[in-house]
């Protein structure tokens, strides 16, 4: 196997990883604390890779763009089983529980974001390991910004279907909610076309720059 490409697969592993694991694990937390315990019963609020993987999503999705010479990556997790009804106060907290995942995503582009500002601070520039580091967290904060925005979307499955249908009027978010049994096909038609990559790309870049401005400030 070739060593760049090597060495851009460990690049990608443990910022994508982590990516999609705490996103899924940051929906059982909070949903726990709102009084649903499935997750954590189920043993699901956990970083334990094992738990998590879904062979399509954490696998095949992630390694074919990688082989295939995407600028980034994309993948998902199991999903956290989460049961609406055992919420304390289910049409708000599902809103709270679908923005915990694209919140654990903003947190870590932050993480990233400050990563690499250490490593630029204390280790030399010329070095391997500079180069290494840096390429990590660089592909964290595209990761975590591309996931974040992409579950944003307002579409069932997505995190952003989740909290417009909590947000609607009780009669109008009933009927959103049918469209779920449909989402997924949007949403990979939507992928098949690249409606999606046009759709999210202008807030990703946006973003992308400020955490740069930072980084470098």
């Amino acid at each position: 196997m070739d060593q760049q490409l090597i060495t851009n697969i460990l690049m990608w592993i443990v910022p994508l990883s982590l990516a999609i694991i705490l996103h899924e694990v940051a929906h059982g937390w909070m949903a726990n604390k709102l009084g649903d315990p499935t997750a954590k019963n189920l043993g699901r609020l956990t970083l334990n890779p094992i738990s998590h993987i879904d062979p399509i999503g954490t696998l095949v999705v992630p390694g074919m763009l990688l082989l295939s010479g995407s600028p980034f990556l994309f993948g998902w997790a199991k999903p956290v089983p989460v049961m609406f009804n055992r919420l304390r106060n289910p049409r708000t907290d599902m809103i709270w529980v679908a923005l915990a995942g694209p919140g654990a995503n903003l947190l870590m582009v932050i993480f990233w974001a400050i990563m690499a500002k250490v490593f630029i601070a204390t280790i030399a520039l010329d070095s391997t390991s500079f180069q290494f580091l840096i390429g990590v967290a660089q592909k964290g904060v595209i990761i975590n910004l591309v996931l974040m925005i992409f579950n944003l979307l307002p579409m069932l499955p997505l995190d952003g279907g989740r909290v417009l249908h909590g947000l609607l009027p009780r009669e109008l978010g009933d009927k959103f909610a049918i469209t779920e049994r449909y989402g997924m096909f949007i949403v990979v038609a939507l992928l098949a076309t690249g409606l999606i990559s046009k759709i999210i790309s202008p807030p990703i870049m946006y973003f992308y720059n400020l955490v740069f401005k930072f980084i470098l400030g």
